[in-house]
C-alpha cells in the first residue's frame, strides 16, 4: 500500500537567498500548490551552499515530514550540491544519465555553441531517482522514493521549477494524497487588539472539531486589523465546510461588530 502523503517541508538551497539581494518566492509557489492537494506545509528553510548544513536539514526534514522539496542547487558549478547531498544521505550511488547529457549538448547546439565539460554534471542521478523535464533550462528535476518518504529535488529559477512542479509533480502527489483538500477561512477584525481577540476567540476556536475533523487555528496581528484562520485538510469536503463556516460563524456572533469580513475579504474590497 502506498503511504499518503500529508505533511511536507520545502528547502530553498542558495548562499544568494541568505544575503538582501534574493527573496525565496519559491516556498510561496510550493506552498500554495500542496494545500491545493491536501498537504500540509510543516517547515520552511534556507540553506546555504554548505554540504555539511543542506545534509543536516534534509535529515531533520525527512525524520518529520511525508514529502522534502528541494528547490535550487542543480546546475552545473562545484557549489551546486544538493544532488551530491541528497545521494550521500539516502545512500544512493550516483551514475551519468547519458540522455540527460545528450539533450543538454543539443540545448546548446542549438544556440550554436559547445556544452561546456561541467555542464556534464546535471547528467548525475543517484540510483532510483526519476528524471523531470525542464523545457526552460539545462537542470533536470529529479524525484526519489525513501521508505516511505518523497524527496523532490526543483530547480531554483521560477521559471524552470513552477512548469515542472505543475507538469511533474502536482499529478503525482494529487493520486498519493486520494483526494484530500486543505479547506481555509478568514474572519477579519478591526479595533481591537490581537489579546482582545484572542480572550473572546479562543473558548470558542479550541472546541471546534470532532473526531473526524481537525481545525487548526491562527491568530495573525497585521496593521490595522487582526485575523483568525481556520484550516482542515481531508477528504470530506462537505464536513469540513461545514465545521469551519460554523465555526466562523459563531466566532463572528462572538467578536460582533468589529469583524468587518468573514470570507477573507480586505477592508478595501468590503466597503467598495
Amino acid at each position: 500500500m502506498i503511504h499518503a502523503l500529508q505533511t511536507a517541508e520545502i528547502i530553498a538551497v542558495g548562499s544568494e537567498l541568505l544575503t538582501p539581494h534574493r527573496i525565496d518566492t519559491n516556498s510561496l509557489f510550493l506552498t500554495g500548490r500542496l494545500n491545493d492537494v491536501g498537504i500540509v506545509v510543516r517547515g520552511k528553510s534556507v540553506v546555504g551552499d554548505n554540504r555539511d548544513d543542506l545534509a543536516a536539514r534534509l535529515r531533520d526534514a525527512l525524520s518529520r515530514v511525508d514529502l522534502v522539496i528541494t528547490t535550487g542547487g542543480l546546475g552545473p558549478t562545484d557549489d551546486d550540491l544538493t544532488r551530491d547531498v541528497v545521494a550521500e544521505v539516502l545512500d544512493r550511488p550516483m551514475a551519468v544519465n547519458s540522455e540527460i547529457v545528450e539533450a543538454i549538448e543539443a540545448r546548446f547546439a542549438r544556440r550554436g555553441l559547445r556544452m561546456p565539460a561541467i555542464n556534464r554534471r546535471q547528467g548525475n542521478v543517484p540510483q532510483g531517482a526519476t528524471v523531470l523535464a525542464n523545457v526552460n533550462g539545462t537542470a533536470p528535476g529529479l524525484m526519489l522514493e525513501a521508505g516511505d518518504r518523497l524527496v523532490v529535488l526543483l530547480p531554483g529559477p521560477p521559471r524552470e521549477m513552477q512548469p515542472m512542479f505543475d507538469a511533474s509533480i502536482a499529478p503525482i502527489l494529487e493520486a498519493r494524497t486520494g483526494g484530500s483538500r486543505l479547506h481555509r477561512r478568514v474572519l477579519k477584525v478591526n479595533g481591537r487588539s490581537e489579546s482582545q481577540v484572542e480572550e473572546v476567540a479562543n473558548p470558542i476556536y479550541t472546541r471546534l472539531g470532532n473526531e473526524h475533523v481537525r481545525v487548526q487555528t491562527t491568530i495573525l496581528a497585521t496593521p490595522g486589523q487582526i485575523e483568525l484562520h481556520l484550516e482542515s485538510a481531508g477528504r470530506d469536503h462537505e464536513a469540513i465546510a461545514r465545521v469551519l463556516d460554523d465555526g466562523i460563524a459563531e466566532l463572528a456572533a462572538a467578536l460582533g461588530d468589529p469583524v468587518f469580513s468573514v470570507d477573507g475579504r480586505t477592508m478595501e474590497a468590503v466597503v467598495g
